[in-house]
């Protein structure tokens, strides 16, 4: 049974496009009263317009700070607030957002893991904020790793291989257990046991790179592969409260580190979501965490509120 998930996402995106519309044109009569027959509909309408302008009035508090530390901000530049925050939703930098929609047979919560026995008999262990969906026939083993992380059991099977596919990257193994990650649309594979084949856009027809275990892979993509060693049993640390991350994009560590916050993490500065950042940290408070990924490169996270958490160049 396929699971169903509120459209509160869905209620905020709206209420993100009618405060655009606001800040572009504040007198136009149409869209006042449009916005205000919005809100009226129910009291998710107005908590998700109360949460959009939380939103809009931080995006300003912001860029006031960083116009006294860095260049001349122009008007042009702060009305430019509203469509950065449509561009967080729409590339990315929206982090940790609920979105894997009706397709999943598996998924977990914000802050919550989940253990799945599959019908072949292997184990799937889905992050926090994750989702899968199952394709298991007789003659094959397939999960699509929909959103988040996981980790996975393989039951050894030489005659029936099983492989996850997360975006462009897919693993492969006839019985191995390894965790797969799409954070921020960076994608992480690494290997705890047995033997791995990874495949996506840089593979030759019919080739794949083999991963034995400790090994990782890193992919942004579109281009850039990366490879190299850890202790085997800091694969999935996040399971024991850790994220381990080896020269991986900003952006990604925040989306992971975010999936253990209830609510959304908002990242305003793209400059910042590129920069590369490697080290270990500490999930048992999610805030801190999320600093000291920034903090290397002059970032700052802002709780606006329990619901809310926004990402900055100080």
């Amino acid at each position: 049974m396929k699971t169903a998930y509120p459209d509160e996402d869905q209620l905020f995106d709206e209420a993100v496009d009618l405060m655009i519309r606001l800040r572009s044109d504040p007198d136009n009569s149409v869209t006042l009263e449009t916005i205000q027959r919005w809100r009226q509909r129910g009291p998710e309408y107005e908590r998700a317009w109360s949460e959009a302008a939380e939103i809009g009035g931080m995006a300003g508090k912001v860029l006031g700070e960083e116009r006294q530390a860095g260049p001349a901000m122009t008007r042009r530049k702060l009305l430019a607030a509203a469509p950065l925050l449509a561009g967080a939703l729409a590339g990315g930098s929206y982090l940790a957002a609920r979105s894997f929609g009706p397709h999943a047979d598996f998924a977990s919560a914000a802050a919550e893991f989940r253990d799945v026995t599959l019908a072949d008999g292997s184990r799937a262990t889905l992050g926090p904020d994750s989702a899968i969906a199952l394709n298991m026939t007789e003659g094959k083993r397939g999960v699509s790793l929909l959103q988040g992380m996981a980790y996975f059991d393989v039951k050894e099977d030489a005659g029936r291989p099983f492989s996850v596919r997360a975006d462009s990257l897919t693993a492969s193994a006839t019985g191995a257990a390894f965790e797969i990650g799409d954070n921020a649309d960076f994608l992480t594979l690494s290997v705890g046991r047995g033997d791995v084949t990874a495949t996506g856009p840089w593979s030759e027809a019919g080739s794949g790179l083999s991963l034995a275990a400790g090994e990782w892979l890193n992919f942004d993509g579109k281009a850039s592969v990366a490879t190299g060693e850890r202790d085997p049993a800091q694969v999935a640390a996040w399971r024991e409260g850790l994220v381990v991350a080896e020269k991986e994009p900003v952006s990604a560590v925040v989306a992971r580190i975010a999936r253990w916050r209830h609510g959304r993490v908002v990242m305003l500065s793209p400059w910042l979501g590129r920069q590369k950042v490697s080290g270990v940290f500490d999930l048992r408070d999610p805030v801190l965490a999320l600093e000291a990924a920034v903090q290397p490169y002059g970032g700052r996270v802002r709780e606006v509120s329990p619901l809310l958490a926004v990402v900055s160049l100080i």
